[in-house]
């Protein structure tokens, strides 16, 4: 699959604005081995798997999905990450049980006052994710 078989989801034009709007093109994690934490990924997206010199990408199994890249790096920014992906399903205990016992660890449970909650996960290398129900179920 290349960039050109992903579809491009319409982005409404902003008010004011002349210039063409950015879309997400893919989000890109440092890691000490690429090919390992695309494929926990990729099991837990139900992504494509390209494996690159250096680097491997997660292709989105649905169209319109973002491609999640990791690039190995020497020595990957220490610390919580500035940047994370927060993934919606159906089963939120279902699916956390099933990355737990994938490698993931359990950061938090946090709950709103109206009532919609999620959990924060750390994938294998660290990188934490927020696992919750689709926004607005």
């Amino acid at each position: 699959m290349s960039d050109d078989d992903v579809p491009v989801p319409f982005v409404p034009p902003v008010p004011g604005m002349t210039r063409a709007v950015a879309r997400v093109g893919m989000v890109t994690v440092d890691t000490r081995d690429a090919r390992a934490l695309a494929t926990w990924w990729a099991a837990r997206t139900g992504g494509h798997l390209q494996e690159h010199p250096g680097f491997a990408v997660v292709q989105p199994a649905a169209p319109g999905g973002v491609t999640l890249a990791f690039q190995e790096v020497a020595d990957p920014t220490p610390g919580k990450n500035r940047v994370h992906v927060d993934l919606a399903v159906d089963d939120v205990a279902e699916f956390v049980d099933g990355c737990l016992a994938a490698g993931a660890t359990r950061v938090g449970d946090h709950t709103q006052p109206d009532g919609f909650a999620w959990t924060v996960l750390a994938d294998p290398d660290g990188n934490q994710f927020c696992v919750s129900p689709a926004h607005g179920s």
